[in-house]
């Protein structure tokens, strides 16, 4: 069976301090989330914003990983922002993050208890897997949310399905309209990543938590099929 995420062996030679987490979600069933999980997504955020305090998000540890990962692959930080940082800046500045549905609340909620990104890629959309590589320049995306396709530039770092779509752009920076987690989402792949030094142990406790609260709030089944880095 091919694995159903990996990266491109140029990807893991230039980022020497990747680790990431894979795992597939089988027979759940998504929905708006109850009160218990919106609960939970709230008290979360108020854990978080405590933590923080007034700590600059540049300066904490998992954000600063992966704004130096951009900068390899030759994109501003400061302009493009990791997944993660997205939701920690939305959460500083405006207070809460609002609810989508159960799925996506729980991956946001994971991620912002890690400063990791966490994405939720619908099964039937990826066409089977997702390899992370270097673009080149050819290949289609359409941001969530919007109508238009575009093309990302030669060089940046990309998910691309095995059908050919391509999922995310910048990496972490933004998932595609198509691959989504809907409430008619059933089976997915879900991703966690790190880019600072020792990050494996921080994307398996995700990992870990990830499994746990969707098992909770939309039952299913899960297996971890990948987990690298130092």
């Amino acid at each position: 069976m091919m694995m159903p995420f990996r990266y491109d062996p140029e990807i893991i030679d230039r980022f020497p301090n990747l680790a990431g987490g894979a795992m597939v979600g089988k027979g759940f069933e998504n929905r708006p989330s109850p009160e218990r999980l919106q609960q939970a997504y709230l008290e979360e955020q108020r854990r978080v914003l405590e933590r923080i305090g007034s700590t600059p998000l540049s300066e904490i540890e998992t954000l600063a990983g992966w704004r130096a990962a951009f900068r390899l692959f030759g994109v501003d930080p400061t302009q493009y922002r990791s997944a993660a940082e997205a939701l920690l800046r939305r959460l500083t500045k405006k207070g809460d993050i609002p609810s989508i549905n159960a799925v996506v609340d729980v991956c946001n909620l994971v991620s912002i208890r890690y400063g990791l990104p966490v994405a939720a890629f619908d099964h039937q959309a990826i066409g089977g897997g997702i390899t992370v590589r270097f673009a080149t320049g050819e290949e289609r995306f359409t941001v969530l949310g919007e109508a238009e396709a575009e093309q990302p530039k030669p060089g940046e770092v990309i998910f691309i399905s095995d059908n050919g779509l391509v999922v995310a752009r910048r990496w972490c920076w933004r998932q595609s309209e198509e691959s989504a987690a809907r409430l008619d989402t059933r089976q997915a792949l879900f991703t966690i990543e790190a880019q600072h030094p020792g990050g494996r142990e921080r994307v398996a406790q995700a990992l870990g938590d990830l499994q746990g609260l969707l098992g909770e709030y939309v039952g299913g089944e899960y297996e971890v099929v990948l987990l690298i880095g130092d």
